[in-house]
């Protein structure tokens, strides 16, 4: 599994892509890349924020397959995505979101509580409205 991580680490943007969002298929399918949790969770610390972006949405590809409550414990860590200075980064970490809100309802309020820090005022007046709206789609899946 360490090539994996290495693979969706790789300098070849494309290469890495093409893993990360077969690994993210094949996650929708089976629980083949569960046991790799703690290591998509490894990929927050990257510098890349490519990586990082990653890393989170792997995790949050797992929430299918999260009996043991893997995601629970991690959410505190991967929260610190959602107030990262790249726009793109935290619209991206909102999208996965669904996934966990979709399988994991007892997580619901917790991502609730998070969205409501989230400081739009950081990010500038293009991307502001969109981050918006993400978090309004994702507040309006957990309310049903």
């Amino acid at each position: 599994m360490n090539n994996i991580i290495k693979a969706l680490q790789d300098k070849d943007e494309k290469k890495a892509y093409a893993l990360f969002k077969e690994i993210g298929a094949r996650s929708a399918a089976s629980d083949e890349y569960y046991s790799c949790f703690d290591d998509f969770l490894g990929l927050l610390n990257a510098k890349n924020s490519y990586v990082r972006t990653r890393g989170f949405v792997l995790c949050c590809a797992q929430a299918r397959w999260d009996e043991s409550g893997k995601l629970q414990n991690a959410l505190p860590v991967m929260f610190v995505l959602l107030h990262d200075d790249k726009p793109i980064v935290v619209r991206q970490c909102l999208a996965a979101l669904h996934e966990v809100v979709l399988y994991r309802t007892e997580l619901s309020e917790a991502i609730k509580a998070e969205l409501e820090t989230i400081d739009l005022s950081k990010y500038k007046d293009s991307m502001s409205p969109l981050i918006k709206k993400d978090i309004d789609e994702l507040l309006k899946l957990i309310d049903g």
